[in-house]
């Protein structure tokens, strides 16, 4: 049962905590035990920085007690009462670090919380564990000198994705029910695809960031899950205007699940499986050729949608971006900083401030409005947009790809080019989602992002319920050998 009861989602958690069947606090012992035994040592998934069990314990038997007391009397609770939420450590916690894996900020403690954090708890949360990232979040592997090595439950020499990897692995390993992410150039999609979990990249500004470059217009903060309906039921909590960033817009506390769905073949689907000329997978290939014809069976309308990308075009627009913006702010804080950085994030520095050489803001500026433009284009006549989150089955946990990967026989200058996620930071008014579409190559998770328009997010909500229903998929890596143990 305690297996079990780590994978319960949010839903059957809060229904069975309402009825008295579970308590919180077993939810919360049986996650904390997976932890222990699964996530140290250099054979652990790794996903962990830091486990807040003393806390957390307080918080689940406070909420024990508020359970216990609304069986007999009516009270309202709060919509996270008693829900374990694994935060990523870039979203700090007042009093705790914030260090972004970084060994130069391996002393920085968050002196407020990131308003996510506030709203999490404002909803009673628990917040349990804070998870790892690559340093700066600049990689699309989960490793660092600071942290080690963080590793996909579903194989272990594969990595989960990054930048939000330990959350990922997080989730698909059972220690925790929800997480934290954020996503720059894909950095919620690609983990989610690689672990076979949701992740939500909403429209810039619909989830409050924190900081001067909450201003940067590709990022943004976001929700992942297990179902469609836990990443909706995350994103109301998160989602909303806030005062402490002024980017931020909509509504709190609406759940984009809420209304009544139209009906799947009320949405018109378009298909793109290369966005261009991205060179795909086979195995990605076959998981999307199935989703098309499931759906098609189901009576549901998918046309074909060409756009005009090339890879270099997308990886230009990016880095010229980056360039101008994040690289610069990067070496501003590792200026005085004696600290060794990882080889990833020196090679990340560099290419873009050199891309920031060859183009200017201005530049910068019309290469985005050129993407955006062919998108707008491109799906005018549907709703929703079908394509993979990466172009690739998996990439190596310990992997560096400082030249390059290798796809279908084609090298690819930046690895990043096998993902297929930045064109949506680049058309960053869009709400775009992952769900699990199949299991590919070396046992790891295939997913599919599901691109809205501008802004529409119920939509994107409503057709990725339908296609968790319609097409199944079960993202618990439940089956984890036991590790050596011994203690990062």
């Amino acid at each position: 049962m305690s297996e079990e009861i780590c994978f319960l989602t949010a839903a059957e958690q809060r229904a069975a905590f309402i009825r008295g069947d579970i308590a919180p606090s077993e939810v919360l012992q049986a996650q904390l035990e997976r932890i222990h035994t699964f996530d140290p040592g250099p054979e652990g998934i790794g996903a962990i920085t830091e486990v807040l069990e003393k806390t957390a314990l307080e918080q689940a038997h406070h909420a024990d007690e508020r359970y216990a007391r609304a069986r007999v009397r009516d009270e309202q609770l709060p919509a996270l009462l008693g829900i374990t939420v694994a935060t990523k450590e870039k979203h700090g916690i007042a009093g705790l670090s914030l260090s972004q894996g970084l060994l130069a900020h391996q002393h920085v403690v968050a002196t407020e919380n990131h308003p996510i954090v506030d709203r999490l708890q404002a909803a009673g949360a628990i917040i349990h564990a804070r998870t790892t990232s690559p340093e700066f979040s600049c990689a699309t592997v989960t490793h660092s000198p600071m942290w080690g090595v963080t590793r996909n439950p579903f194989n272990r020499a594969k990595s989960p994705g990054g930048s939000s990897g330990g959350s990922a692995a997080a989730l698909a390993a059972g220690f925790t029910t929800l997480a934290t992410a954020s996503d720059i150039a894909g950095s919620t999609r690609i983990p989610a695809a690689f672990t076979g979990t949701v992740g939500y990249k909403a429209p810039y500004g619909r989830v409050p960031g924190a900081g001067y470059l909450a201003a940067d217009w590709y990022r943004g903060d976001g929700p992942l899950a297990r179902t469609v309906a836990d990443t909706a039921l995350l994103t109301s909590i998160m989602a909303g205007a806030h005062r402490a960033d002024v980017n931020s817009w909509g509504a709190h506390g609406e759940d984009p699940l809420s209304e009544n769905l139209p009906p799947l073949t009320g949405i018109r689907f378009g298909l793109s499986i290369q966005l261009g000329d991205y060179p795909v997978a086979e195995p990605v290939v076959r998981a999307m050729n199935t989703v098309v014809a499931r759906l098609r069976a189901a009576g549901a309308e998918v046309q074909e949608v060409e756009l005009p990308w090339t890879t270099v075009q997308i990886r230009e627009t990016y880095l010229a971006h980056f360039g101008q913006i994040l690289a610069p702010a990067m070496q501003q804080l590792l200026q005085h900083s004696a600290e060794e950085q990882a080889t990833y994030t020196k090679k990340f520095i560099h290419r873009a401030l050199q891309a920031a050489e060859t183009h200017s803001l201005i530049d910068s500026l019309q290469l985005d409005n050129r993407i955006n433009a062919e998108l707008n284009r491109a799906t005018e006549k549907i709703d929703i947009l079908l394509c993979p989150t990466n172009a690739m089955s998996w990439l190596e946990a310990e992997g560096d790809y400082l030249d390059g990967i290798t796809l279908r026989g084609r090298h690819l200058e930046h690895y990043w080019e096998g993902h297929m996620t930045s064109p949506f930071n680049i058309c960053n008014q869009r709400a775009v989602m992952n769900i699990p579409i199949g299991i590919g190559e070396a046992g790891i998770p295939i997913g599919m992002q599901i691109v809205g328009q501008p802004r529409e997010e119920r939509k994107v909500f409503a057709a990725a319920q339908h296609l968790e229903e319609l097409l199944g998929f079960d993202s618990r890596a439940t089956d984890l050998p036991q590790p050596q143990m011994s203690h990062r």
